[in-house]
């Protein structure tokens, strides 16, 4: 059974439908990119995943025990939770709270997890400075480090890295690639046509066309080609 399928799914928001008839599947252990235009429902669509928004038609499944609680997070930041006044150990431990059921503290388990997501994406130095202090890598690395603590299954990633430079924004793909080869299935939702075809294994473009298949299957299509023609010469 697929660990995610998405089936005949359609999407909107105040009565208006912005994706129909959409259906991908999702296996443990891939890498899917969301590519799109802006605007052709790629944050609906993973607020949909996530069970923050209902579909207008069509449902959402889950297998391999996963629950829309199971998969670890890490949306785009706005500048205010960029300025938020916690440390960076509370703010990775946070992400255990969905395990904690009512339990008002953390216990020795959860304190643990929180050590070895810091370490794992090399911010354990880090732990007792305040979020706001910390560059933009860095603080992606730290809410990295928190959408682990909730899973060790799925990662969902919206534009992880928006406004980093290239150096760190390499840094940042990396990890998640390794993270991909031990075993996390990430959805990324990326406008970086370039990284979406290097890393991962699946590409699933949204819009007035759908594709959803491998990254070779993409460029050989028509929708890729000139979306892939549009985004690197725009970039140019």
């Amino acid at each position: 059974m697929a660990q995610l399928s998405c089936n005949n799914l359609s999407l909107g928001y105040d009565g208006k439908v912005i994706l129909k008839g959409l259906n991908f599947t999702v296996n443990k252990g891939d890498y899917l990119c969301i590519v799109g235009e802006n605007g052709s429902g790629k944050s609906t669509l993973m607020r949909t995943i996530l069970n923050l928004q209902s579909p207008i038609s069509g449902n959402v499944t889950m297998g391999d025990g996963l629950t829309p609680r199971k998969i670890g997070y890490l949306p785009q930041q706005t500048a205010i939770q960029k300025d938020f006044p916690a440390s960076v150990s509370e703010i990775v431990l946070s992400g255990c709270l969905n395990s904690m059921g009512l339990r008002p503290f953390y216990n020795k388990k959860e304190k643990n997890r929180a050590k070895e997501n810091m370490k794992k994406m090399g911010v354990e130095h880090l732990a007792k400075k305040c979020y706001r202090e910390l560059s933009g890598g860095q603080q992606q690395r730290v809410l990295l480090a928190r959408a682990l603590c909730a899973t060790g299954s799925m990662l969902v990633l919206d534009e992880p890295v928006a406004s980093l430079d290239p150096k760190v924004t390499i840094s940042m793909y990396t990890l998640i690639k390794n993270l991909n080869k031990e075993g996390i299935t990430i959805i990324m939702i990326s406008h970086d046509v370039n990284a979406a075809v290097k890393y991962a294994d699946h590409i699933l473009h949204i819009g007035e066309k759908f594709f959803f298949g491998s990254p070779k299957e993409y460029l050989e299509s028509e929708v890729g080609k000139m979306f892939y023609a549009f985004q690197t010469g725009a970039s140019k």
